[in-house]
C-alpha cells in the first residue's frame, strides 16, 4: 500500500494492483454515522409494508417461530442432527428469534462500538462492557484501581494491575480440575489449530466436544476482569505518563540486548523497564518477566508465548519503528489459557506471527492495541482479532495497515470467543484466505473452487461440536481494501454472529484474494462463497457501510445472503456503489428458508447479474409451510440506479416466487414519478457458474 499517498491521489493498490479497481481517493477520511438509525427504520418499515401487501407477514411469523422451534430442539445438551446446543449465546438466540427487529440492533451495536473505540483514554472500558453484556457474562462487581495520572506513581500502578490480573486468572481457572487444565493444556493447539485445514469443523469432532464442555467451565467473569483491569494500561495519557520515567540507570537482565533502565521484583511477577535506545527482547528467555516497558527506539520482541507456564504477560512499548516476530503459538498479544496484552504507542512496527498470534486466545485474554505509524501484521491461523472461549481484540488507531491472514482471522468469533478488529482510521489493506483449499471442492452436487477463508467480521461455530460466537470487523476511514476467499467478511455461521463496518472512504471489497497467501499466483480460480452479509446454518451476518462510492465483488451466496434458516444482511447508507456477482443467489437473497436483504440508501448504483431479490421457491432443507418460505429483498432508495435484472427506477417488482422483492424509491429530495408495479419472473438467464439450489451444500 503507498503509505505516503496525499489526499486526491488515485488510490494506489497493495501487490496487486492489475486485478482492482483504482479509484480516487476520497474528500475525507472523517467517519461519520450519519442518520444510519432512521436508515434502519425505513428499512424495517418498508419491510414490514411489502410483506403486509403481499399477505406474507404471517409466513414471515412462521419462518420466526419455526426457527425458534428448531432451536429450541437444541438447547443445552441436547442435540438435533449435527446442530448442538452448548456454548450458545442468549444474544444470539433473541436476534433469530426477532428477524425483523435484528438489523436495526446489529446497526446500532456496531456503532455504538465504533463510538465507544474512538475515546484514547477510557473508551475501551465501554467496549468491554458491550462485550460482557453481549456474551453472557456478569456485570463488573470489582471496582477499578484509582490512578491520578498527575500526581501517583504510574509503576506503582503498573504493580497493582498486575497483581489484580493474576487474581483474576486464577479465579477464571479455578472451576477446572488440575487434570482438566493438564488435558486443555496439551490439546488446546494441536486440537483447534495445527490439525486443521479447514474451517467449518474440527478434524477429532469428538474431542473438539469434550474440549468445549471443559472451556464452558472456566469463570468468564473472570477473564472479563483480568482483561478490564488492564485497559487503563493502554490510554493514551497514561503512556505518555510512563516516558518521564528516567532513564539514568543500568541493569542487566538475561534475554536482552540493549540498555536497561530497571527491573522490579513483585510477588506477582517481575517488571522490565528498557531504555530509549535499540533492544532486542528475547521474551521466551525472559520466563519470570511479565511485564516489559519500553521508553523507545527501534527494538525487536522474539516469541513471547503465554501459557498456563507464564499465564500473563503485558508489553508496553512507547516509540520506535518495532519488529515482533515469532512461530510459536500464543505471542504478540495472545494467549492459551492465559492474559495477554501488548501495546505500541508510536512507530511504523512489524507483527510477524504464524499461529495463534496477534489478539487472539484460546481460552483468556488476547489484547493489542497500537496506536500510530503504518503498521504490517501477518500470521497464518487464529490471529488478528480472534476469540475462542474469552477475548481477542486488536485495536489500531492510526495509519495505513496492511492485514495478512489464511484463516480464523482478523476479528473471529469461535465458541464462546468475542473477537474483534477495529482499525480507527486510514487507507488500510485487509488479506485473509488464499492458503487452505475450500470444503466445497468435494462437494457432490455443487463443487465449487477457491480456498478457505473464515475471517473479517465472522462469528461461526463447529459442526458437530459447539455454537459460533460473535466477530466484528470495524473500520473508520479511509479508502480500503478488502480481499477475502470463503465464509469472510460480515458474516455468521453454525449458530454465529459476524459484523463487518466501514464508516467511510471508497471501499473495494475485491472479494475472493487476487493472489495466493505467499504472494504468488493463485493454484484455484477466482471464486468467492458466502461474503458481504451472510448467513449460513442458523446464523446470522451483517455488512454496513456508511460512505463513500464503494464496490462490492463477489461469486455466489453473498451480498445480503442467507441459507438454511439464517438471517444476512447487506447496507450501504450513501455513495455511487457497484455491486458485482454471478450467480442468483446474491444481492438480497433468501434460500432454503432465509432471510436475505440488500438495503442501499442514497447514491447512483449499479447492481450487476440478473440475481436482485430473487427468491427461489424450493426448499429442500425444511418442510412447508412450516418453515414460511424463502425471505428476498433488495431495497434502493434514492438515486438513478441500473439494475441487470432490468428492472425499473421507482418501481416495485416481484422477483421469482412471492417472497422476492425488487423495491426502488427515489430520494425524498426528488420528485417522484407514480410508482408501478412489476413483475420480473421471467426466463432465467445462463448464469456463469452452477448455482443449482440442491440438499448438498450442508457445508
Amino acid at each position: 500500500m503507498k503509505a505516503d499517498a496525499q489526499e486526491g491521489e488515485p488510490r494506489s493498490t497493495f501487490q496487486s494492483g492489475e486485478s482492482l479497481v483504482v479509484l480516487p481517493a476520497s474528500a475525507s477520511t472523517k467517519p461519520v454515522a450519519r442518520n444510519s438509525a432512521a436508515k434502519m427504520k425505513i428499512l424495517t418499515e418498508e419491510i414490514t409494508s411489502q410483506l403486509r401487501q403481499r399477505k406474507l407477514d404471517q409466513s414471515l411469523l412462521q419462518f420466526q417461530n419455526y426457527t425458534g422451534y428448531q432451536l429450541n430442539l437444541s438447547t443445552g445438551t441436547r442435540h438435533v442432527n449435527e446442530v448442538t446446543g452448548n456454548c450458545r449465546l442468549s444474544w444470539y438466540d433473541s436476534l433469530m428469534r426477532n428477524p425483523l427487529t435484528t438489523p436495526a440492533e446489529s446497526e446500532a451495536f456496531t456503532r455504538y462500538l465504533f463510538e465507544s473505540l474512538k475515546n484514547e483514554n477510557g473508551g475501551l472500558d465501554r467496549t468491554m462492557a458491550m462485550a460482557r453484556s453481549k456474551m453472557d457474562v456478569p456485570l463488573k462487581t470489582k471496582a477499578g484501581i484509582p490512578f491520578d495520572r498527575e500526581s501517583d506513581d504510574p509503576l506503582a500502578f503498573v504493580s497493582a494491575v498486575l497483581e489484580r490480573v493474576q487474581q483474576s486468572h486464577s479465579e477464571s481457572l479455578a472451576p477446572l480440575t488440575p487434570a482438566e487444565l493438564s488435558q486443555l493444556s496439551r490439546e488446546l493447539y494441536p486440537l483447534l489449530v495445527s490439525q486443521n485445514d479447514v474451517g467449518y469443523t474440527l478434524a477429532n469432532r469428538g474431542r473438539g466436544r469434550k474440549i468445549c464442555d471443559m472451556l464452558e467451565k472456566m469463570d468468564r467473569g473472570a477473564i472479563h476482569d483480568a482483561a478490564e483491569v488492564m485497559m487503563p494500561l493502554s490510554d493514551k495519557d497514561f503512556l505518555e505518563r510512563l516516558k518521564r520515567i528516567p532513564d539514568d540507570t543500568r541493569v542487566r537482565v538475561a534475554g536482552v540486548s540493549g540498555t536497561v533502565v530497571k527491573r522490579i521484583d513483585t510477588p506477582s511477577g517481575s517488571i522490565v523497564i528498557g531504555g530509549r535506545g535499540p533492544n532486542t527482547y528475547d521474551l521466551d528467555a525472559m520466563s519470570d518477566v511479565n511485564v516489559v516497558i519500553d521508553l523507545g527506539g527501534n527494538d525487536v520482541y522474539r516469541e513471547g508465548t503465554v501459557s498456563l507456564d507464564r499465564p500473563v504477560l503485558i508489553t508496553l512499548d512507547l516509540d520506535g519503528n518495532d519488529s515482533y516476530v515469532g512461530s510459536k503459538p500464543g505471542i504478540q498479544g495472545a494467549a492459551i489459557l492465559g492474559i495477554s496484552m501488548l501495546v505500541d504507542l508510536a512507530g511504523n512496527d512489524r507483527y510477524q506471527a504464524k499461529d495463534m498470534a496477534q489478539a487472539s486466545c484460546l481460552g483468556g485474554a488476547g489484547i493489542l492495541v497500537d496506536h500510530s505509524g503504518d503498521d504490517r501484521y501477518s500470521g497464518f491461523r487464529r490471529v488478528q482479532g480472534q476469540a475462542f472461549a474469552g477475548i481477542g481484540l486488536l485495536l489500531d488507531r492510526d495509519g495505513n495497515d496492511q492485514y495478512h491472514g489464511a484463516m480464523w482471522t482478523q476479528g473471529m468469533g469461535c465458541p464462546l470467543g468475542f473477537g474483534m478488529l477495529a482499525d480507527m482510521d486510514g487507507r488500510d489493506h485487509y488479506y485473509t484466505g488464499g492458503h487452505f483449499i475450500c470444503s466445497y471442492a468435494d462437494d457432490e452436487d455443487n463443487p465449487t473452487p477457491g480456498y478457505e477463508g473464515w475471517g473479517q467480521g465472522v462469528g461461526a461455530g463447529l459442526r458437530s461440536v459447539a455454537s459460533g460466537g460473535i466477530g466484528v470487523m470495524l473500520d473508520g476511514g479511509g479508502d480500503d481494501i478488502y480481499e477475502f476467499d470463503y465464509l469472510s467478511h460480515g458474516g455468521g455461521y453454525w449458530l454465529g454472529l459476524g459484523f463487518a463496518r466501514d464508516f467511510g472512504g471508497n471501499d473495494q471489497r475485491v472479494g475472493a484474494t487476487v493472489k495466493s497467501f505467499s504472494g504468488g499466483r493463485r493454484g484455484e480460480p477466482s471464486f468467492q462463497r458466502f461474503g458481504m452479509g451472510f448467513g449460513c446454518h442458523y446464523a446470522a451476518g451483517f455488512c454496513f457501510d456508511d460512505e463513500g462510492n464503494d464496490t462490492y465483488n463477489g461469486t455466489i451466496m453473498g451480498l445480503g445472503h442467507a441459507w438454511d434458516a439464517s438471517i444476512g444482511l447487506l447496507s450501504d447508507f450513501s455513495g455511487d456503489d457497484q455491486y458485482r456477482s454471478n450467480g442468483k443467489t446474491t444481492q438480497g437473497n433468501g434460500s432454503q428458508a432465509g432471510l436475505g436483504i440488500l438495503f442501499d440508501y442514497d447514491g447512483d448504483d449499479r447492481y450487476r447479474n440478473h440475481s436482485q431479490g430473487y427468491a427461489s421457491s424450493s426448499i429442500s432443507y425444511h418442510e412447508m409451510p412450516h418453515c414460511g418460505g424463502n425471505f428476498s429483498f433488495l431495497i434502493d432508495h434514492g438515486g438513478t440506479d441500473g439494475y441487470g435484472s432490468r428492472v425499473r427506477n421507482n418501481s416495485i417488482s416481484r422477483r421469482g416466487s412471492n417472497g422476492g422483492f425488487l423495491i426502488d424509491r427515489f430520494s425524498p429530495e426528488v420528485k417522484a414519478k407514480p410508482q408501478t408495479t412489476s413483475n420480473t419472473n421471467t426466463r432465467r438467464r445462463t448464469a456463469t457458474t452452477n448455482t443449482t439450489q440442491r440438499n448438498s451444500s450442508r457445508r
